[in-house]
Formats: structure tokens, C-alpha cells, sequence
């Protein structure tokens, strides 16, 4: 199990990456006092249901923070295996976060925000010194704050990547959450096949009739070809996952066959697909 304690400056994005750990399998807690997290290691060492770990601790808790060393101390001493993790900006991007924001830094007792990165850095010297990776997020877009995370504390972002191929028919309304639609009303349609439509595209009867038309097979080879060319891209972009859409016109036949056969060519290549039929019943 990795144990990541994610700390630094206020604004620098510790918030940001929790989410990002969170989409590749990490158990995430916000906000957590120093006071807890001993206690919180421990259970999650003994009980060992939890794969990976981060928590968020920073000035947020206030004096309860200036134990935050003696703390990773006893971590040490009890042999819990952890990882320190320090975000940091510059100060003049950490003001212009807070100014976009709208929000008060923590410790700007006077209002001012340059105060409170002042009296944020002195707090934290110590602990940046502790700490096992240092990001300083002053001149990262949010995709490559998100690769670095997910190459330190990852198996690669394609790892994490998933697909899902959904059947649907347009009579019932194209999915709100869709990335790329794709309509196959084009093809021969197996409802007007008297011993075909009270079948679906899971049964090899309408499978066959359907993939036994050049037109299919064309079609399919171009979709294959088109996803596995833009998959990557939308990795680098920081996508986590893509939802493709085929549509006929009811959703139970000729889309039905095109997203299974899709996704048995995606899994084919590796990829983490899952094949679901919204309207094959409706």
C-alpha cells in the first residue's frame, strides 16, 4: 500500500491532485488534523482493505498543524511506510488563485494575501525539507500537473483510461454524458426481418445478418481505426474516460451488434472497455 501525505502551500493545488489520485484508485481524505493521521495509518495498515491511500493536511487545521513533524515522526517510529508529498507556486500565482477564487488565504489575519503566503512559507520550511517529491505548480496546465502525479504515483495514465461502447436508440433521446455519437441508421435494418425483430444484437442471429454486409465491415474497420487514433490524445489531454455512443433507430439491434463488436476489437488492443445497452429493452 502507498501512504501519500499531500501538504504545501495554500493555492498550489493540493485539492487538485486528491482528485487526481482519486481517479487512479486512490482512497482520498481532505482536511485531515495531524492528531489523526497515526491513528488513520494504522487502521489502514492493519486492516489492509485499502490499496492506496493520500490525505490532505495543511495550516487549514490550524495550531493542531504545528505538530504535523513529531507526527510523521511517530509514523516513522511505528514503521508505517509513507510518502510526503510538497505543493508549492510562486507568490504571485498563489495571489492571482486567490483573487480569481474569491477566497481568503488562511493565515492573511489582515486581509492581505501576500501576508499569509509569507507567514504559510515560514510555517512550512520544515516540512518541505521532509518531504519525498516537491511540484511547484506555478507554470503547469492542469493535463500535466496530472501526468506528473500520475507518473509518480501511478501505473501510467493509460492504465486508468477506460472506454465504455454504449448502444442507444435515437427515438429515446442521444446520451447527455456521450463524447462521440456515431449512427448506424445506414445499415440494413433487421426489424423489418420478420424472424429478426423480436430479437436483439446479442443473439448471433441478428449479429450475423448484420455483420454480413460489406458496409458493416467497412464501417467498423474505420471506427476501430478512428478510436484507438484518438485514445492517446485524449489521455494527454488528462481524460480519465471516453463514452461512445452508436445509435439505431430503437436501440436493440444494428447499434447493439456495432458496440459489442467494437468493444471486443478495443479489448483485443488492450484497452479497459466496458459494453452497455441502454435501450435494447425499452
Amino acid at each position: 500500500m502507498r501512504f501519500v501525505i499531500i501538504t504545501g502551500m495554500s493555492g498550489a493545488g493540493k485539492t487538485q491532485v486528491m482528485h487526481f489520485l482519486e481517479d487512479i484508485g486512490y482512497y482520498c481524505i481532505d482536511n485531515m488534523p495531524p492528531i489523526f493521521i497515526n491513528t488513520f495509518a494504522k487502521a489502514c495498515y492493519t486492516e489492509q482493505s485499502l490499496q492506496n491511500v493520500a490525505i490532505v493536511t495543511d495550516i487549514r487545521s490550524g495550531d493542531m498543524f504545528d505538530d504535523i513533524e513529531k507526527e510523521l515522526d511517530d509514523l516513522r517510529a511505528n514503521d508505517f511506510p509513507f510518502e510526503v508529498l510538497f505543493l508549492e507556486a510562486n507568490d504571485s500565482v498563489i495571489i492571482k488563485r486567490y483573487k480569481e477564487s474569491r477566497r481568503s488565504h488562511p493565515l492573511s489575519m489582515d486581509g492581505r494575501i501576500a501576508d499569509g503566503i509569507e507567514r504559510e512559507r515560514e510555517k512550512l520550511k520544515g516540512l518541505r525539507l521532509r518531504a519525498d517529491q516537491i511540484i511547484d505548480t506555478s507554470n503547469l496546465l492542469t493535463r500535466q500537473l496530472k501526468r506528473i502525479v500520475t507518473d509518480i504515483y501511478g501505473a501510467g495514465e493509460e492504465s486508468y483510461f477506460t472506454v465504455e461502447c454504449r448502444s442507444f436508440g435515437f427515438k429515446h433521446g442521444i446520451p447527455a454524458d456521450a463524447d462521440l455519437v456515431f449512427d448506424v441508421r445506414f445499415l440494413p435494418n433487421p426489424f423489418y426481418i420478420e424472424n429478426l425483430k423480436p430479437h436483439s444484437g446479442l443473439e448471433a442471429s441478428v449479429r450475423d445478418y448484420v455483420m454480413d454486409f460489406p458496409q458493416t465491415l467497412k464501417f467498423l474497420d474505420k471506427l476501430y481505426d478512428m478510436i484507438t487514433t484518438l485514445v492517446p490524445y485524449y489521455v494527454d489531454e488528462g481524460k480519465t474516460q471516453l463514452v461512445i455512443c452508436i445509435g439505431c433507430t430503437g436501440g436493440r439491434h444494428r447499434s447493439v451488434v456495432i458496440a459489442e463488436a467494437l468493444g471486443k476489437l478495443l479489448a483485443q488492443n488492450g484497452a479497459n472497455v466496458s459494453v452497455t445497452h441502454r435501450d435494447i429493452n425499452a
